[in-house]
């Protein structure tokens, strides 16, 4: 499952702070940005810029008096100018590399790094949905599961909201990647999962969870009255409009 189909998915992830060489060649006028190859991450912004630079698709060498080993050159086929170097923060997911933006200076990269993060425990990690998105079968299931102690190897609790007929899940150990999984518990998300449907939990339920544990999700309110969440399926025609608190 990719962060771009999980509809639990906020926000970026992974992210990171990567010096970026701002680059025009002779045959083009228009910026190109590359990476900063590791070798010269420690010479300083001043010395890297209004340098010719060798690059190629992967990241860009400065001309300097620091001698270059021939393999590196050879690597290079572009040739080009540096107009500037800035830090570039960009969010590595599912191989993926979206770039987010620029800054002049590390220390504004790292404040926007900081805005733009989720950590667990500083953000809401509670959702409330629809009930369309399961089925009647699972409906009824999870009102059992809160009447009863929920089996620990489930890895969440079912609970009943007070004065109505909303059902509460918490999740545990989230969030359910195989790594964290094989660390807490030994198993892989894909155990839990025929775990969960060998005690008789209804697909349509399992897949809720799964997706909202797998983006970290921690409470988990099912509502007849609540809102649609785009990107999951519905089993009800008639359920509530789409959108998500």
């Amino acid at each position: 499952m990719t962060s771009t189909s999980n509809p639990f998915v906020r926000g970026y992830r992974n992210l990171h702070i990567e010096r970026t060489l701002v680059l025009t060649t002779e045959e083009n006028s228009s910026l190109i940005h590359i990476p900063l190859h590791r070798s010269q991450h420690d010479l300083p912004s001043h010395a890297l810029r209004s340098r010719k630079c060798l690059f190629n698709g992967d990241f860009g060498l400065v001309v300097t008096d620091r001698e270059i080993p021939p393999e590196l050159r050879a690597s290079c086929s572009e040739r080009g100018y540096v107009r500037d170097v800035v830090y570039s923060i960009v969010s590595h997911e599912d191989d993926v590399i979206h770039h987010i933006g620029d800054c002049g200076a590390l220390n504004l990269a790292k404040e926007v790094v900081e805005r733009l993060t989720f950590e667990t425990g500083r953000y809401s990690r509670s959702w409330e949905i629809s009930t369309a998105h399961i089925t009647h079968e699972s409906a009824s299931y999870l009102p059992e599961l809160a009447d009863i102690a929920t089996p620990t190897g489930f890895l969440f609790v079912a609970f009943r909201i007070p004065y109505c007929e909303a059902i509460g899940v918490k999740l545990i150990a989230t969030p359910w990647t195989d790594e964290n999984l094989q660390h807490v518990e030994g198993i892989s998300a894909e155990d839990l999962r025929r775990r969960h449907l060998a005690k008789g939990m209804p697909a349509s339920l399992a897949d809720v969870l799964h997706l909202a544990a797998l983006a970290d999700i921690r409470f988990l309110i099912f509502d007849a009255d609540a809102p649609l969440l785009d990107g999951l399926p519905v089993y009800e025609e008639d359920a509530g409009s789409t959108g998500n608190d």
